[in-house]
């Protein structure tokens, strides 16, 4: 058994009332300015679209229409919104301080409205009829002041005199290295929801050494009058070798006292965000079984944005390719186009297309590898190619064919795959979807002969934080960032 460093809770634990009793105040201040925001963007797009010249636009008679003739459409607007974003869960704790959620929740949010303001319009015949040009205006205000206001909420609640005492604060039971990965993670990010106070320490001992600057509160034995003295909101179970019976009696000392009982699965260290609990014939399971891909809907998003990008993609890369094709063939006459095997989704084979950056049988003594700086191989124009990522423009044919997407994990070759799945964790994980011509890996400076521990890091947050927002940053980041050895 390790040795306990019990310590004295401090005074400023002595109560975990007061973070609860600001949150709840600042939901309800941002609750209060968001209707305010929502009707302030309506009462816009109504003086934009019949006060000013945008009047004449259209084929029904707009004139003489005051802003009491749509003040009921305002309001219905209003509250719908607000309403629309209540149930896409806008107002916790997670919102108030991440505002990369708020942002995607917002204008997912705004879509739906706009979609729906329409629809109830048709169906209940308003009088006056609603202008879409209105509605699209108000869309248009909508997506500027609500992130706009958002976003000087989140600045302000994020600063260090505001975000400790948001924050939720939790004692962790035992201590896993998962766990201590996982603090490592979050430890020096604003957004993350909950302090660690304390650690309390298993009958067993702590199965892994926990970090020095966190004080130990006490022995599980002792866990009842500690959680009695209100000092935090939330306990976590970060070591599962505590025994069955002790966990059923810590959850409900944990409802008793009407704090959050949180479990870390450790089995579980790969998709994490995908976890879903079910329950089959009465018995609950726990397994990875929701990731945003699994759902055909999004599945469907991807391909379209994915079509339409390869085909202006090759549209505007023929000159490219017309232009460094002459300049392969130049310097080494030969093909111009190269094609190799890469594992695709799912395990299915393809032929990846780039513009040729090496000479002809490049990898006849050595077999295959990954190119490395100052490759003897590599053709002079290849390294420029590679540099700008040139040589990457024919895959938008094979994003058109379906085998790979615009944005994913990049396709490794079948030989070095054999290898890494044995040796690296989780390697595999990352063909759950289809590879990309670039991903979040490589725009985050991990592509080439670089740490292949931390491209599937990258991979697999990619995976499970996917959404349309995300794809078009990392295209714009792959345009700012060009990093990478021929």
């Amino acid at each position: 058994m390790t040795q306990t460093r019990t310590t004295k809770i401090r005074p400023k634990y002595e109560s975990a009332t007061g973070a609860s009793h600001l949150y709840n105040q600042w939901t309800l201040i941002a609750f209060a300015v968001d209707t305010l925001i929502t009707a302030l963007a309506l009462v816009l797009a109504y003086y934009v679209r019949f006060k000013t010249g945008l009047i004449e636009v259209g084929v029904v008679d707009t004139q003489g229409l005051s802003l009491k003739d749509y003040a009921g459409h305002i309001l219905f607007g209003t509250i719908l919104l607000i309403l629309i974003l209540t149930n896409f869960r806008f107002y916790t704790r997670e919102k108030l301080l991440s505002f990369t959620d708020t942002l995607q929740t917002v204008l997912k949010s705004i879509l739906v409205w706009l979609v729906a303001f329409l629809c109830f319009s048709l169906v209940l015949k308003f009088d006056p009829p609603i202008s879409r040009m209105y509605c699209a205006l108000g869309l248009v205000f909508l997506s500027i002041l609500m992130p706009l206001w958002r976003g000087i909420l989140w600045r302000y609640l994020t600063s260090d005199s505001k975000v400790p005492h948001l924050r939720q604060r939790a004692v962790v039971v035992g201590w896993s290295e998962g766990f201590d990965q996982a603090l490592d993670t979050f430890s020096n990010t604003p957004e993350r929801e909950f302090e660690i106070i304390g650690l309390i320490e298993p009958n067993e001992g702590f199965g892994h050494k926990p970090p020095a600057h966190l004080p130990v509160l006490g022995q599980f034995t002792s866990i009842s009058p500690i959680l009695e003295m209100r000092i935090c909101q939330m306990v976590i179970v970060a070591d599962d070798t505590l025994r069955s019976d002790s966990m059923l009696k810590l959850a409900s000392l944990c409802e008793k006292e009407m704090i959050a009982f949180k479990l870390v699965p450790t089995c579980f260290r790969v998709l994490l965000s995908g976890l879903h609990l079910e329950s089959v014939g009465g018995i609950p399971i726990l397994g990875i079984s929701k990731l945003p891909l699994h759902s055909v809907f999004n599945q469907h998003i991807k391909r379209f944005v994915d079509i339409i990008g390869a085909v202006v993609g090759l549209i505007l890369a023929a000159p490219l390719i017309a232009i460094f094709g002459c300049l392969i063939y130049r310097e080494d006459p030969g093909p111009i186009f190269y094609r190799q095997r890469r594992l695709g989704a799912n395990g299915t084979i393809f032929d990846m297309i780039k513009l040729r950056s090496m000479k002809q049988n490049a990898e006849a003594a050595g077999g295959p590898g990954w190119t490395v700086k100052d490759d003897p191989r590599c053709l002079k124009v290849g390294a420029l190619m590679r540099r700008l990522n040139i040589d990457e423009v024919p895959q938008f044919y094979n994003v058109l064919k379906g085998e790979m997407s615009l944005v994913g994990p990049r396709p490794e070759r079948p030989e070095l795959i054999e290898k890494f799945k044995e040796e690296i964790p989780h390697y595999n994980a990352r063909h759950n979807i289809k590879p990309g011509i670039t991903g979040w890996a490589q725009v985050n400076g991990l592509r080439g002969d670089t740490d292949l521990s931390e491209r599937i890091r990258f991979d697999l947050h990619y995976i499970e934080n996917w959404n349309v927002v995300f794809d078009i940053q990392i295209m714009a980041l792959t345009f700012v960032r060009r990093e990478g050895a021929c």
